[in-house]
């Protein structure tokens, strides 16, 4: 796709992944309608794109909100790309999270995504090239003891994706299935640092993480896996697992640990 040719609905845009990719596409020509619950992220990239960029303050979670966000779609652009960048995550063994945590994370990481893109569909059809974004993490393929719940929701986000691909498979509507590593965002709790830091995992900025997606959507992408050796890890997650559960299995008394004695709300975008 043409990236000044764009004509975007991005959620999760007042944080993160999603602001970065906002800024992204306004420097390429891009009109963005960037969907979140809290403008004030956004107040600087809108006056520095006054033409490129909108906000509508929507709460992907209930209906009433993804309606709003396809009658403002409808209402101002013809929209060719939509990216599902809204997430949340919160470490912690599952025991350690209440049934409120699990359906917050399962309802914005999942539930609202497939949700939205049903919605969208018909407006996607309209245009001679279109394409779905569907953000979802390395942990989309390897399960990680400390993100039982988080992993569910990117795995069945990635199972969504390609299922959907196939789907449209004969339509001018393309999917891509973003897998990023661990990110410097909002998101990570001090929790998750410490346990980023002590295993010395690779923390990418979100700039970074950005300028890949829009890579990748500009050379029509399928997938995009970033970060070694975590491509390395999902490659041999899906053919030898039990060394993974090895290695993972060494770092337990750490995770439980750090799980334990930083006590974390769940972090959202």
């Amino acid at each position: 796709m043409r990236l000044s040719d764009t004509r975007v609905v991005l959620t999760g845009a007042s944080g993160g992944i999603g602001l970065a990719i906002a800024e992204a596409l306004c420097s390429h020509g891009a009109q963005v309608l960037a969907v979140s619950r809290n403008g004030q992220p956004l107040r600087s990239l809108l006056a520095a794109y006054p033409d490129n960029l909108h906000w509508v303050e929507a709460d992907l979670c209930s209906e009433e909100g993804r309606k709003q966000v396809v009658a403002t779609a409808q209402a101002t652009t013809s929209v060719n790309l939509l990216i599902n960048a809204a997430g949340a995550n919160h470490f912690a063994m599952l025991e350690q999270l209440s049934t409120d945590d699990i359906n917050a994370m399962l309802m914005i990481n999942l539930h609202a995504p497939i949700l939205l893109t049903r919605a969208m569909l018909p407006l996607l059809r309209n245009t001679e090239q279109a394409m779905v974004v569907n953000v979802g993490s390395t942990y989309g393929s390897i399960g990680h003891a400390g993100y039982a719940t988080y992993c569910a929701s990117k795995f069945a986000l990635r199972g969504f994706s390609e299922a959907l691909r196939r789907e449209l498979a004969d339509t001018h509507v393309g999917v891509l299935y973003v897998a990023p590593r661990a990110t410097r965002t909002t998101m990570n709790s001090p929790a998750a640092q410490a346990l980023n830091e002590a295993l010395k995992s690779g923390v990418d900025d979100p700039a970074y993480v950005a300028q890949a997606v829009v890579h990748a959507i500009a050379g029509d992408r399928r997938d995009l896996y970033l970060g070694w050796p975590e491509r390395f890890f999902v490659r041999l997650n899906s053919l030898l697992p039990m060394l993974v559960d090895r290695g993972l299995r060494k770092h337990l008394p750490l995770i439980r640990r750090l799980s334990s004695t930083h006590p974390e709300e769940k972090q959202t975008l």
